[in-house]
């Protein structure tokens, strides 16, 4: 007969044991409660009515003294109705797949007993003859489901030897860092995603004391299996180190267990050389000029019978040109393009004509932002337009204002920005296989700096640009070779007279 081994889905600290123990034993229900001393099991507890089943089940050896000499053995019932009906009451030790394993076994040994065992009657009644037994005995123990939540096993750091408890109190400390404004509430809706999509999951019947490095290799599998980035299954990783330092804090952890090492590969974005940036411009002005319709074909690869895009945005206003020309031309994000308003905006002329643009924050950046000069012409242009259009006060949108949905706003931006590239005969990629998007405009502008900038400061730019110098090296410089700037390179400093 094959022994069904016991899961211990409970657990409870040596200290807790001690000092009430019939409450251990009370909730233990259908389950072995593990007994912990320094996070780990030294023994394991199970109620008399449960060890009674297991016997009778013929999963453990009957200990001496339970049954008197010669009295007959109680015939075991060829289904486990009434560990079934335990399980599913308290739904503590139930594992995804065990109903399923649970059915084959139980149809294996119908068929190894057939003709020898009870018949199909018989059976039911001795079924259902287990579940009034246990329901009986549960009634006497006092054990209820609900008890669970106010038992020694809840109670106490113990409760939090579980990642769905620690997820829950990472939540709300990430939230409190969010009122005090260290963290944006963007950053607290990824974590929840990330803990939801693969972190639970996974982690759900694994209590932090006894993560091990070779389950996290494991998690890392998961990961990789589902086709994320170097990049993300590092970020992954970040989470999983924050709930076992809540653990280390609730002393179910001495140390955080070895992390798999991730590599993250920095993938840099795509730019405009400066030919394929004035073919773009030309040819978003001339298809705004000559009023053409978007052909109805993506990227080249077949028909489509409908764009998911509305019908008046099928033809190209002269926001295109306008937005790829701002981008250039002020270093901003695609995001920051979305939600800029005139608010935002002041022309400054003096010694140098520019824009200054109070954006909100982003990425933990608040400084002002300054432009390019030609800026200035293509916001002045927006915004003459709008004022046509019935738009141009302080809260409107200075570009697509008439969109009060920005995230549509920004899709048909990036919709018109890859039609433009087409017709301007610009590739989709760039020689190293990355994807042209409206995002490659910032690094066009950053890089146009670098290149075409005299004496540009490094820290400046990165201060403008709302990012840092280790970033624009990591990022957006790393495509920069010494042939681009080759004349600076030969350059020689004139002696003083």
């Amino acid at each position: 007969m094959t022994v069904r081994p016991l899961l211990a889905s409970l657990c409870a600290s040596l200290d807790d044991f001690l000092a009430q123990p019939l409450n251990t034993v009370a909730v233990s229900g259908a389950s072995a409660v593990a007994i912990l001393d320094a996070n780990q099991p030294v023994f394991y507890v199970v109620s008399p009515a449960f060890w009674q089943q297991m016997t009778d089940l013929g999963q453990v050896a009957p200990v001496k003294g339970l049954r008197k000499p010669g009295q007959p053995r109680r015939p075991a019932p060829a289904a486990r109705s009434d560990l079934a009906f335990e399980a599913q009451g308290d739904g503590l030790d139930e594992e995804p797949g065990d109903e399923d394993e649970d059915d084959n076994d139980d149809n294996d040994e119908n068929e190894d007993n057939s003709g020898h065992g009870v018949d199909e009657p018989r059976r039911a009644e001795h079924a259902r003859q287990g579940a009034a037994t246990t329901a009986s005995k549960t009634r006497k123990t006092g054990y209820r489901s609900a008890d669970v939540a106010g038992s020694v096993l809840t109670q106490g750091t113990m409760r939090f030897n579980r990642f769905d408890a620690l997820a829950d109190q990472l939540m709300d400390l990430e939230n409190q860092r969010v009122k005090r404004g260290e963290l944006s509430a963007a950053s607290v809706g990824i974590l929840k995603n990330r803990l939801d999509a693969h972190v639970l999951p996974y982690f759900k019947y694994i209590p932090p004391s006894q993560v091990t490095p070779m389950m996290m290799d494991a998690f890392v599998q998961r990961l990789t299996d589902s086709h994320l980035s170097s990049t993300t299954v590092s970020q992954y990783l970040v989470v999983v180190r924050k709930l076992l330092k809540l653990a280390i804090r609730h002393g179910f952890l001495r140390e955080i267990p070895e992390l798999p090492s991730i590599k993250v590969a920095n993938r840099p974005r795509s730019m405009l050389s400066l030919r394929e940036y004035a073919a773009v411009v030309r040819t978003a002005h001339r298809l705004s000029r000559k009023g053409d319709k978007a052909p109805e074909v993506k990227a080249s690869t077949g028909y489509r019978e409908r764009f998911w895009v509305q019908p008046r945005h099928l033809t190209l206003p002269p926001d295109m040109a306008w937005a790829i020309r701002f981008m250039v031309n002020s270093f901003v994000r695609p995001g920051d393009l979305r939600q800029l308003k005139h608010k935002h905006v002041q022309v400054v002329r003096g010694s140098s004509v520019y824009l200054r643009m109070t954006l909100p924050q982003t990425k933990k950046h608040d400084a002002p932002m300054v432009t390019l000069r030609p800026a200035v012409q293509v916001y002045e242009s927006a915004l003459a337009q709008a004022r046509l259009d019935g738009f141009g006060q302080p809260d409107d949108y200075v570009f697509l204002p008439a969109e009060n949905d920005r995230n549509y706003a920004l899709a048909v931006l990036g919709f018109w920005f890859k039609w433009v590239m087409r017709e301007a005969g610009v590739p989709s990629e760039d020689v190293m296989g990355r994807l042209r998007t409206l995002y490659c405009l910032r690094h066009t502008s950053i890089m146009f700096r670098l290149l075409y900038g005299q004496g540009i400061d490094m820290l400046t730019l990165a201060r403008n640009a709302r990012t840092s110098v280790q970033m624009i090296e990591r990022f957006y410089a790393s495509a920069l070779d010494g042939e681009m700037n080759v004349a600076m390179l030969q350059s020689r400093r004139t002696s003083k007279s």
